[in-house]
């Protein structure tokens, strides 16, 4: 019997769901593919999230609970988040550039890796890189 495996789906901590969950949605086109319920607090808010764009797919989970979420965000967490690094598949980097400017992220242009791919590089709302990629 062989070791079959079908995707990946990385899962990540988030600060606050609700602005990782616009970021990705809003600005890479990621849908919630499942998320869990709903709690009221001043506002609606849940803790885990799937998401899913094409083959592309990504868990969100809030780094603390509720009752125990500091005010701001720990900027040593943070900082340690730049050793991870989620690739996506993007056929057009170039038109991905343009469009990510548009919507309002502060970016620098694509470039040619030294092992031929071109990358758009940034970082999410809590400091994981984020890679657009695709072989020239």
């Amino acid at each position: 019997m062989t070791l079959q495996i079908a995707g990946l789906c990385p899962l990540i901590q988030v600060f606050d769901m609700m602005e990782s969950v616009r970021f990705y949605r809003d600005r890479l086109g990621f849908e919630i593919a499942q998320q869990s319920p709903h709690q009221e607090r001043p506002y609606p808010h849940f803790n885990w999230a799937w998401l899913r764009r094409g083959d592309a797919e990504l868990m969100l989970n809030t780094a603390y609970e509720a009752d125990e979420r500091p005010p701001a965000r720990d900027a040593a967490r943070q900082v340690a988040h730049d050793d991870t690094t989620l690739y996506f598949a993007c056929p057009d980097v170039d038109g991905a550039y343009e469009m990510l400017k548009v919507a309002g992220l502060i970016l620098n242009p694509p470039r040619v890796a030294p092992y031929g791919m071109k990358q758009l590089s940034f970082h999410d709302p809590d400091g994981y890189g984020i890679c657009l990629q695709w072989r020239t």
